[in-house]
């Protein structure tokens, strides 16, 4: 059954525009659903009042967001908005505007996806939407990091909480461009540690310079993720867990999914190479390893 039939079953029962004005998005937004909080942000389910239109709203901690823009102080590092409307992919969430509210807070208005976070799907009887369609996700991901990618940008942030399944296209959308940097020497040194510990590739916890690698290594936990419901190494939500990336071999996906199709599990090894230049390249060459699959089992 394709990923779409699946959705649908489970559920059943351009560049965006940069807004000059301050808005008062309380009285331009009906909030239709409580923030859902994140670590930088505040999440909505609104009402645009001024076209209709069911929405995305996030709205950016001013404080935080400054102190992590302050990393950055005299780079020109683009704000997450500018980033967010580079993209125009359909495994991409749609930025359709960005500015500041009347209160000096950013915001984004993004289309709404109505659907399971990955992270919340993973772990719930739901996972079983999955079944059958997991190199069709992972495949997605790939495709939506290479978009990144191909526009200079280092994502930063690759992990299930930030991939969306849409019940209405049956597409995986990525999200939350809040710690994506510009793929360029000066937003590569050493010492930017940000992220999340569990996806965390290991020479940004040994504070070395880092490069678009340090997504294809978060890409190839989650694919992992995907495969086996468990991580390559221990989980934790500290850096002390993220440690184990730089000093411990990842569990053979094998030992936890013994029927995976070879080809997916080289690939997703390949990804999580511990040393930045033994790992797979960029997406491009995982989406041609994986070209032939068409299953996370093993051909009979």
């Amino acid at each position: 059954m394709p990923l779409l039939d699946s959705l649908k079953s489970l559920f059943a029962s351009g560049s965006g525009k940069n807004t000059k004005r301050r808005v008062d998005v309380r009285e331009r937004f009906e909030l239709l659903r409580e923030a859902i909080s994140g670590t930088m942000s505040k999440f909505y389910m609104a009402r645009d009042r001024e076209s209709d239109q069911i929405v995305g709203l996030k709205i950016l901690d001013k404080k935080k967001n400054d102190a992590f823009e302050e990393r950055f102080k005299g780079l020109k590092k683009p704000r997450e908005g500018v980033i967010a409307t580079t993209f125009d992919h359909p495994n991409i969430v749609k930025t359709l505007e960005h500015g500041q509210t009347t209160n000096g807070e950013f915001y984004l208005v993004m289309e709404y996806v109505d659907g399971p976070g990955l992270n919340h799907l993973l772990y719930s009887e739901q996972v079983k939407v999955l079944d059958g369609q997991r190199v069709i996700v992972i495949r997605q991901i790939a495709e939506a990091l290479k978009e990144v990618h191909d526009k200079g940008y280092i994502h930063r942030d690759i992990c299930p909480r930030n991939l969306m399944l849409d019940k209405k296209s049956g597409k995986v959308k990525l999200i939350d461009f809040g710690l994506t940097l510009p793929a360029k020497p000066e937003f590569m040194q050493e010492g930017n540690r940000t992220g999340n510990p569990n996806y965390m590739a290991p020479e940004i916890i040994r504070r070395k310079k880092t490069s678009p690698r340090v997504d294809v290594f978060a890409f190839g936990v989650t694919a992992y993720e995907i495969c086996t419901g468990d991580l390559p190494w221990s989980r934790g939500l500290t850096g002390a867990a993220a440690m184990d990336h730089a000093t411990n071999p990842p569990n053979d996906i094998r030992n936890i999914k013994p029927d995976i199709h070879p080809k997916l599990a080289q690939a997703i090894h390949w990804c999580i190479e511990q040393e930045a230049n033994e790992r797979c390249p960029d997406m491009n060459a995982f989406l041609l390893k994986i070209q032939s699959v068409k299953s996370e089992t093993a051909p009979k």
